[in-house]
């Protein structure tokens, strides 16, 4: 007699994004594309990786000094101090008084998975989490499964075709006391000094918590310490806050997801009290961080020479982002493309919305076989030297089809 299984009762769960990826793979048309890959593309169609990255691998392999023990629960301190620095400058305020501090986390969410434990944990009246990005993030459902009232939105505004910073403004004022509030990809959020004060007096006054969200520094606008430049902003308004630094894109090792928990606390005191408890935490969910990642990206970043090579590198990826851009603007001007199109090149960053209704968009999957998210947000090093004519000419041709199915 079968016994009845303790799974029966478990329902499929709903399809993600990745289900995009698995239609793309089984279509045989030979002129499909897929534009929603998540890391960076060369010109070849191949992921990125920062030129020096091969190399301090094999030097790592074959280092005789290396014994491959666990890594201590807080992981590599070398690579948590290089990551610091680079987040907020060697000489800045928050460094220089020792209220600053990190653990090493596993993947691009591992930092959110700790800090939302420890949340949970030490702030019981913060059980309300705001989440503001340019787009649906997955760490909401990190939040969600430990508990937490999510509530999201998005500054991209699909009616005017723009990245809207009033929109962080307007959130934050109907935000309640006390709640937990997450900001992702601000870089691309463009507010003024006067709304950067405006945003951190509303926030003060409610004492809500910031948890910010750093997923590739640098790769907006070529410019590390531009990008990171409002963090100093609360930094000397006197908040305490969590960030979740993802290093792993910048560096183009995809497959050693690694990145740290930023802890910001008023004195060295408080932040050694929490970074006590954020160990206990990381013992539970990994115990030990993976290593290889870490070692490389604190290989460059502790090495003038590298880390100089390397920024370069980055710099030219993101001219080559805003190179593709021109172009793809460009010629569907030139197609005589309905519309403005100067939102594609107003965006940053290599993931920009290309301001398609939903019907456009299906149009693109279903006719032309190019493979986008449902809400048009593309990743542009998907596009080079072979591929941007059929793309801008198949764009064109869902904006007109769609403009005469309306009529």
């Amino acid at each position: 007699m079968p016994s009845l299984s303790v799974f029966t009762d478990v329902p499929l769960a709903q399809k993600l994004e990745g289900s995009l990826l698995k239609t793309y793979k089984q279509d045989d048309h030979p002129n499909k594309m897929f534009l929603a890959y998540s890391v960076c593309m060369t010109k070849e169609g191949q992921p990125w990786v920062s030129s020096m990255v091969r190399n301090i691998r094999l030097q790592i392999a074959q280092d005789p000094s290396l014994n491959y023990e666990y890594m201590p629960v807080m992981g590599m301190n070398s690579f948590i101090q290089a990551s610091l620095s680079l987040l907020f400058g060697k000489n800045s305020q928050v460094i220089m008084e020792n209220r600053v501090g990190g653990v090493h986390t596993v993947g691009d969410s591992g930092a959110f998975q700790l800090g939302a434990q420890f949340l949970k944990t030490w702030c019981r009246d913060s059980q309300i989490v705001y989440i503001i990005s340019s787009q649906k993030e997955s760490y909401g459902l990190i939040f969600q499964d430990l508990g937490f009232s999510v509530y999201e939105y998005s500054f991209w505004d699909s009616t005017k075709l723009c990245l809207d910073p009033s929109m962080l403004l307007d959130v934050v004022e109907q935000a309640p006391r006390g709640c937990v509030f997450v900001m992702g990809n601000v870089t691309n959020c463009k507010l003024s000094q006067s709304q950067w004060i405006k945003l951190m007096s509303t926030m003060k006054s409610k004492r809500i918590f910031p948890f910010f969200d750093i997923p590739c520094q640098g790769l907006s606008t070529g410019d590390l310490e531009e990008e990171t430049r409002f963090l100093k902003y609360f930094v000397s308004r006197g908040f305490e806050f969590f960030c979740s630094q993802s290093l792993s894109k910048i560096f183009g090792i995809y497959d050693e997801g690694v990145g740290i928990l930023v802890v910001v606390a008023l004195s060295n005191e408080l932040l050694l009290c929490v970074l006590s408890q954020l160990m206990n935490y990381a013992r539970a969910l990994w115990l030990s961080p993976p290593s290889m990642g870490a070692r490389i990206i604190t290989s460059i970043l502790c090495n003038p020479a590298l880390q100089g090579e390397w920024k370069q590198s980055l710099e030219g990826v993101v001219d080559n982002i805003m190179l593709i851009k021109e172009k793809v603007k460009e010629k569907l001007r030139l197609l005589g493309t309905p519309g403005s199109w100067d939102h594609i090149t107003e965006q940053k960053g290599s993931h920009s919305y290309l301001g398609l209704s939903s019907q456009q968009v299906e149009y693109l999957v279903k006719k032309r076989h190019i493979y986008i998210p449902r809400n048009g947000r593309i990743n542009f090093t998907c596009i080079n030297a072979c591929n941007i004519d059929y793309i801008t000419q198949s764009i064109s041709e869902a904006v007109l089809f769609t403009k005469d199915s309306e009529k």
